[in-house]
């Protein structure tokens, strides 16, 4: 218990020293773009990969489970839209790049602590915690949702395409069912959970990067470590949101 009270204290105040005024303001802006693109662009291949298949399985397996002749056809992709919007593609795609993102941060935080270049750089004065930091945790605030509007985009496509290919249902009667009965509170709950989840993937991941001690073993550790601790935090945030907006 003392352990785990120790790691919460550490991370609050780690995320506390981020909020200072940047020494050189064009310098943090550099470093912010540089990390939203290799977030955003190093991690869209897998999403597009993740997101088109996911929506043609959701489609497939709605299918044979609603195989009651009173139903229409339409309702198909009712269910798989809502699905998608509340819970696969936000939940799921972020486990994954808490996978592809989260080890990406915690290893290169840890690299530079052995390697000791953080320290290098906090004895000429530089707040690290800010300058390192924070602009991975911006950077992720600003493309991971945006990589989940395009996940649930390639998703809806995805099954559309599939429903039309295995001959389920046509593409027609697929636009007529996601046109039908929609509830757009669904749409900015998922921005919710997205914005939810990437703060916890790229403030878990930077912490446990940050304080790591010892060698490249260590390193290799604390990567597993916070991609565990992410996706864990990511269900648990999962359920207190479905809770308290649903």
């Amino acid at each position: 218990m003392s352990k785990l009270l120790t790691h919460i204290g550490r991370f609050l105040l780690l995320l506390k020293g981020m909020f200072t005024r940047p020494e050189n303001v064009k310098m943090y802006w550099k470093e912010f773009m540089h990390q939203a693109a290799e977030i955003g662009i190093g991690s869209l291949p897998i999403v597009v990969i993740i997101s088109i298949f996911l929506g043609a399985v959701s489609t497939v397996q709605t299918a044979y489970q609603l195989v009651s002749p009173l139903l229409p056809k339409a309702t198909i992709s009712q269910v798989v839209r809502d699905t998608i919007i509340l819970e696969l593609s936000p939940t799921l795609v972020c486990i994954v790049l808490a996978g592809v993102v989260g080890s990406k941060i915690s290893s290169e935080l840890g690299n530079m602590r052995v390697s000791e270049q953080i320290d290098a750089i906090e004895i000429m004065g530089i707040n690290t915690r800010n300058y390192l930091v924070l602009p991975k945790i911006a950077g992720a605030l600003l493309v991971i949702p945006a990589l989940i509007v395009i996940s649930i985009t390639l998703a809806i496509w995805g099954g559309r395409v599939a429903g039309s290919l295995s001959g389920i249902l046509s593409p027609d009667t697929f636009d007529v069912g996601l046109r039908q009965n929609l509830n757009l509170h669904n749409i900015p709950f998922a921005m919710y959970k997205a914005y939810t989840f990437a703060l916890i993937i790229s403030s878990v991941s930077a912490y446990f990067g940050y304080y790591v001690k010892g060698g490249s073993f260590e390193i290799g550790k604390a990567s597993t470590t916070a991609v565990v601790v992410s996706c864990i935090l990511i269900l648990v945030a999962d359920y207190v949101l479905a809770s308290l907006l649903l």
